[in-house]
């Protein structure tokens, strides 16, 4: 896969629209945005085109309107500060005037974080790029620019005017985390490599989804399942959970997916591997109960030690020519008593010789949380539906926008 990036652009003098994805959880007790690793990543593009003697105008979102996470992004230019080597002012306006004269005033290696784009209705409508480069962002901000940057791949699946109109109008090339996320998925699906898929969570459509994508394309080695997704698939093999496990995926919705985890199971056979024991809880303490022993006294939140030893042996015997590819924590990590399948998964990882390739927002915060690092594997991707849309061969556009730029500046 070959793509523009900054190492082909001269950026010393150029005012340069950076789209990256500050996007950030909220704590419930503060009100405030947390901090995370998507502003440390992103930071890396923004002050390296600052550093270059470029005018770094950036462009982020934060909820969705409605929600209680839809929010100004104050905030998050105290906390993209703190990553970079010079303050990134707040302009609290997207296209008005006072946007475009702070755009005008500015400085080489000077850096401003524009308004939330969403705040913007249009932006957020799915439309193709010819469109969405007349769209009112657009034909603002184009005007005032030379280069746009596009380092979001978390959100690179929308067609929205902040990721796919600026390439329309102005050279485009990739930043520093959409490279590493690209280069990272190509190692992957280029390589002739055999793929081994670590499936938990609670999105068990997206698992699916990548699933049976990378079983079309014969990829697929083989399928260590947890989380909800395990839990389907006991269920499709005969076992009863036990009633609050069962109820809490009636009320989820997740039992209408029973039949297309059963044919899975039919169509991989004896190359999907399901929980041979769980750990539930009652009056707050971990359970492990074996599979035989079923139904369980308490909602089941992870996998038991007997079966993360079993998965852990799997992954680290991988060899240095096949990849696993991870979606999604063993079980509910943000409780501790329910860490220790996913830690334990995660060790294994650390070792295995295969290229490991960690996606979602919620494996990420799990690493975290264990204390481990990102540079233990081989790549910990940020993106959650962009990455499982990718791996499932679907459309992405504002990947198919950065494929077709060609640069001339």
């Amino acid at each position: 896969m070959r793509f523009p990036t900054l190492d082909d652009i001269d950026l010393q003098g150029k005012t340069a629209l950076i789209r990256v994805d500050l996007n950030s959880p909220i704590d419930p007790k503060t009100g405030k945005i947390q901090d995370n690793e998507r502003f440390r990543a992103h930071a890396e593009t923004v002050e390296e085109v600052a550093a270059r003697g470029g005018k770094a105008v950036v462009l982020a979102h934060q909820g969705r309107r409605g929600e209680q996470d839809f929010l100004p992004l104050k905030q998050h230019a105290e906390l993209l500060s703190k990553y970079l080597n010079r303050e990134a002012r707040y302009v609290p306006d997207i296209i008005g005037d006072s946007a475009r004269e702070a755009i005008e005033s500015m400085s080489e290696g000077e850096v401003i974080l524009l308004e939330n784009v969403r705040f913007l209705e249009e932006e957020t409508y799915e439309a193709d790029p010819e469109t969405h480069s007349r769209s009112r962002l657009v034909s603002s901000l184009a005007p005032l620019a030379d280069i746009f940057v596009l380092d979001a791949f978390s959100v690179a699946h929308r067609s929205h005017a902040s990721i796919v109109g600026f390439p329309e109008v102005l050279p485009t090339v990739a930043g520093r985390v959409m490279e590493r996320e690209l280069k990272a998925l190509s190692e992957i699906l280029e390589r002739d490599r055999m793929i081994t898929l670590f499936m938990g969570g609670n999105k068990p459509k997206d698992c699916i989804e990548v699933i049976e994508a990378l079983e079309r394309g014969g990829r697929l080695r083989r399928l260590l399942t947890a989380g909800i997704l395990g839990q389907l698939f006991l269920i499709s093999r005969g076992h009863d959970l036990g009633e609050p496990s069962l109820k809490y995926l009636r009320e989820k919705g997740f039992m209408k997916l029973t039949k297309r985890v059963e044919n899975l199971g039919e169509m991989l056979e004896d190359r999907v591997l399901t929980p041979i024991d769980v750990a539930c809880e009652v009056d707050g303490k971990r359970i492990e109960v074996d599979v035989e022993n079923l139904p369980a006294p308490g909602i089941i939140l992870d996998i038991g030690r007997r079966t993360a030893k079993l998965y852990g042996r799997l992954l680290q015997e991988l060899g240095e020519n096949e990849a696993v590819v991870v979606k999604g924590p063993a079980g509910v990590y943000e409780l501790p008593e329910f860490r220790e399948g996913s830690k334990r998964i995660y060790e294994a990882l650390r070792v295995s010789r295969a290229f490991t390739l960690i996606g979602g927002g919620d494996s990420s915060t799990a690493l975290k949380m264990l204390g481990m690092r990102f540079e233990d594997f081989s790549y910990v991707s940020l993106g959650g539906g962009a990455l499982i849309r990718f791996l499932a061969g679907k459309p992405m556009p504002g990947v198919e926008v950065l494929l077709r730029q060609a640069v001339s500046l």
